[in-house]
Order: C-alpha cells, then structure tokens, then sequence
C-alpha cells in the first residue's frame, strides 16, 4: 500500500510549482470563494508564523478537469509527461496567497475584489498583537502592499521608503516568502480513494456527487470532451439539437444519466462499477448511450404516453429502456418486443421495484433486457406481482409515490380531455411535482367528501383522481359536488361522455356521477382500472 508522503515546501516552491502547472485544482472543487478579509488573516498568521493547516496533494498523470484561472490569471498546463499536483485540501488558502502575490483581481457575487490593495501597516512589529496586515490602505505612510512587498524591487523601495521602512520590508518579506508550508502528498493513488480522501478531509463527511466525480475524471482537453456541458446539452441545447427540455423531460438526475452509460459498458450500475468505467470507452460511447436516451423517452412519450418525466415512477426505469434501445440499434421494438417492454415496465413501477436496492435491482433487469431483445418473456419467478382491487382502493394519492404515479401514468395514457372543452389535457413538469398541484383534481372534491361524512383517506383515493387543466380545477370546480359541476360542463360540452371515459370513467350513470355516489364510483373506477392494469401485466403473446 501506498503511503502518503509527509513533506514541507516554501512559499517560492509553492508558487513556481502554480506557475509551471504542477500543481492544479481539480474541477471538483469548490470555485474560489475567499474575499479580502479572510486572505489578510491568513497572510498575517503566515507573517506571525502561525501554523495555518496543511496541504494536501494528489500526485498523478491522471487527467482531470481542472480550473484554468485564479482570478484573472490563467494558468498554465501541466508540462508533457509530468505528474500533476492536484489539491485535494488547501485550495481557498492557497488561492489567496496566489491571488495576493500576483495582485489578482476576482468576482464574487458579481463583486470585484482587487487582491493588490491588501496593505502591510510598516509601523506594526511582525509579532505584535495587532492585525498587521490590512484589507485597504490606512492612513499615514508606513504602509506598503503585499504584492509590491513580494514584487517590488529594491530600485523602487529606495525611492519610496526610508532604510528603515526597508529594513521593516526585508523582515516581512522573509517572514512571508520562508514560510515552509506543511504538505501531505498522495502517491498515485486511483481516482475513487482520492475522492474519498477529499471527502473525508475536506466536506465534514459529505459525499462528493459521483456526477462530480466523474465529470473530473471524463474530462479530455484534446478530444475537447466535458461531461458537465454534455449533460447541460442532453437537457437543454440551446435549440442547436434534441434535447430532453424540449421532449418534456429535463428532470432525469445525473446518477440516472451515468447509470445508462454504465449499463451499456458494463451492464453494471453500482457506484463502484461506474467509478471503474474507462474514461476513453466513456467518451466514445456517450453519443450512442445520448442517442439510446432519446429513444427511450420517445417509447415513454409516444408509446406509453407519458408526456413528461414527473410522471415517471422512477427516473431509473430510463436505465433498462436505454440500454434496450442501444442494443436493438434504434430499430423500432417488434409486436413482441413491446408487448414485454410494456408489461416489464407495468410491474416494475406498480411493484416499487426501484424503492431499494435499485443498483443491483436494474443489473438483474438488464438481463431481462436482453431476453426481451431475443423476444423472450422475462423470467419474473420469485418477484411475481399481483394487483387487486383493493390495493387500489386503499392507496392515498401522493405526487411522489411510485405506485400512485404509475396510475397516474395510465390515466395520463388515455390522454385525458378537458370536461368543459373536449380538448386535451395539458400536463408539465412545472404543475406535477406536487400532490396539491391544480393539474390532479380529486373528482369528488375532498372538502365536498368531508362535508358528506367521509374521512380524508378515503376522500384522497388514487381512484378519486383526475388529470384537468389547471384553470378548470381552480375557478370552475372548487368544493362543488360532481352532480353540479358536471350539469354545468354537459351544457359546454356536447361530447361529455366521451370526455369521461378519456378518464376512464365510463358511465356517468353507472359510476354514479349524477346521484353523488362516491362508493360506487370507487368500485367502478377501480374495476376499470384493474382491467386495464391486468392486460398489460399479463399481455398475451
């Protein structure tokens, strides 16, 4: 095992090592945050010859994303064949002591810091109690700031200062550019102990996202290759290409996104799997993994109908469908293909197949992938899954439940239509994140059911919820009962009965509608709903 190495270097080696692109600041790191007044302590402590924590540096000829400026100073390449120093603890010290020494100007919260001004008060002992070194210039005229007290040569200090300002000078000086840092540096150790040796020391326990882990390690300079701008892209390209803002899609995590890569290189998606993958194979692969993307959400839109991913039971369902797309080659799914990709994704969304231990979970659904791409029914022995109808009944509504939104996706599959204008339903992203939003319309409305003796459980069954327009539910529904405000929308609506069963209501008088029958109106619904469950769950081939 390889041991960290236990090391001092002084300010000159710290510096010319910046300079010459040794070290570096991986792009997991924080941006450079540190203003005036935490830079004029630290240069003061260093002055004192406080100890001011340690460095510590990952060694490697690994490339990774890295910050390209301090300030507004780029920085340099790492020289051809040479390891690079990357920091892993240190960074906001040691950019303000780079950003002092070159009288660097920087913008943080849109504010302009000029590092130059940072001023050392001559007429201050270096031990002294007091604060010697200052944010701005004080008054009088022993003062002189730090960048000209590293910088300025002695031709300029003749004729500014008398000798025994000078004197002062060259005892600042050496107090500052002697200071031997404390340093750890970490011999080649692979990328995911790195991170875990930055998070241990740097986040107080808080995990690096692995998205930022792997935008660091993905990073390619030649092959011009930032999988934190393709991932901006695959959401929003700006109308330059497809993206999945534009398809209604734009929620899909980025642990999601890393999993379908994953999956097509590996058939793996745990965390370590993806931590392994092989950068250049990441890189060639992305545009095929982006295009199997696509035309997993196109089957979630067009085939199934699910017209935006809120509406997704899990986001990871897009992980087998990906890789299902990639392997078939674009081509479209056959009769039997869909009739197994439609059945596996009714059972793994009514079954909460992804409420825990999803990694391994969609490993083992990547193999039913490949069953279904030989047009083979999946084996499903031991994870059966039956519905009934009182699973149904007992379920209570909630945006963010995987059982409720897979119902939610088959009432969203009829393309649900207007009750007052037989026009379609409009359903995004913005309206559904919530369970109060005003697209979900509990038909028998809850303060009505309340009034009526009925308890809030029984009022918010997922079977008492439909999809409406959002102004519909706000201004002409409210707490009406059923009977009146549908009265209303058949005066509106000479289609009406048509309309309700986009809502798979199918019978106003059998669904007891106009009488105000909230029992019977379960029943039915539910029945309707089972039905159209079933013949997904069990398709005949």
């Amino acid at each position: 095992m390889l041991q960290p190495e236990n090391t001092s270097k002084n300010y000159e080696t710290i510096f010319v090592e910046i300079d010459t692109g040794i070290i570096k600041i991986p792009k997991f790191q924080r941006d450079f945050v540190w203003g005036k007044e935490q830079t004029a302590k630290l240069i003061d402590s260093i002055i004192k010859g406080f100890p001011i924590g340690t460095f510590i540096f990952w060694r490697t000829k690994e490339q990774m994303r890295h910050f390209r400026n301090i300030g507004d100073a780029n920085l340099p390449s790492t020289p051809r064949g040479n390891a690079a120093l990357y920091v892993l603890d240190g960074q906001q010290r040691l950019t303000s002591l780079y950003a002092a020494r070159k009288g660097l100007i920087a913008t943080k919260e849109g504010k302009r810091i000029d590092f130059k001004e940072l001023t050392i008060d001559l007429s201050l002992a270096p031990d002294d109690d007091e604060t010697v070194v200052f944010t701005e210039k004080q008054d009088g005229e022993s003062f002189i700031t730090v960048y000209e007290l590293i910088n300025a040569g002695m031709s300029y200090l003749v004729e500014n200062y008398t000798k025994e300002d000078i004197h002062k000078i060259e005892t600042y000086r050496n107090r500052l550019t002697q200071y031997n840092f404390s340093c750890i540096v970490i011999p080649e150790h692979p990328l995911d102990i790195a991170c875990e040796i930055f998070t241990r020391i740097n986040t107080g326990g808080t995990e690096l996202s692995l998205f930022e882990i792997m935008v660091a390690k993905t990073y390619d300079e030649k092959k011009k290759f930032d999988f934190a701008n393709e991932y901006d892209k695959l959401l929003d390209s700006n109308g330059s290409e497809k993206d999945l803002e534009d398809a209604g899609y734009e929620t899909i995590p980025t642990s999601t996104v890393l999993q379908c890569v994953s999956a097509q290189l590996c058939k793996q998606v745990r965390r370590k799997d993806i931590l392994k993958l092989n950068k250049n194979k990441f890189i060639k692969e992305w545009p095929i993994v982006k295009d199997g993307i696509f035309h997993a959400v196109d089957y979630f839109r067009n085939h199934l109908r699910i017209p935006v991913s809120r509406l997704l039971p899990y986001p990871a369902l897009l992980v087998p469908f990906t890789y299902f797309f990639i392997r078939n080659e674009g081509e479209c799914p056959t009769r039997i293909q869909n009739k197994l990709l439609v059945q596996y994704f009714w059972w793994a969304s009514l079954s909460n197949r992804f409420t825990s231990g999803a990694e391994g979970k969609m490993a083992a659904d990547i193999k039913r992938m490949d069953r279904i791409l030989k047009e083979t029914e999946p084996n499903y022995k031991g994870d059966e899954y039956e519905i009934t109808i009182d699973d149904l009944q007992g379920c209570s509504f909630s945006a963010g439940e995987a059982f409720c939104k897979a119902i939610i996706c088959l009432f969203a599959y009829f393309q649900p239509k207007s009750f007052d204008s037989d026009s379609l339903v409009t359903l995004g992203n913005s309206w559904l994140k919530q369970a109060n939003s005003k697209n979900y319309h509990h038909f028998f409305p809850k303060s009505y059911l309340k009034k009526m003796g009925w308890e809030n459980q029984e009022a918010n069954c997922i079977l008492n919820i439909t999809l409406v327009n959002a102004d519909l539910n706000k201004r002409k529904i409210r707490a009406k009962s059923p009977s009146k405000y549908m009265k209303q929308f058949k005066r509106s609506n000479n289609n009406l009965n048509e309309t309700m069963k986009s809502h798979l209501i199918n019978d106003l008088d059998a669904f007891g509608v106009w009488t105000d029958d909230y029992k019977t109106f379960i029943e039915k619904r539910g029945k309707q709903v089972l039905k159209e469950i079933t013949k997904r769950l069990k398709p005949v081939i």
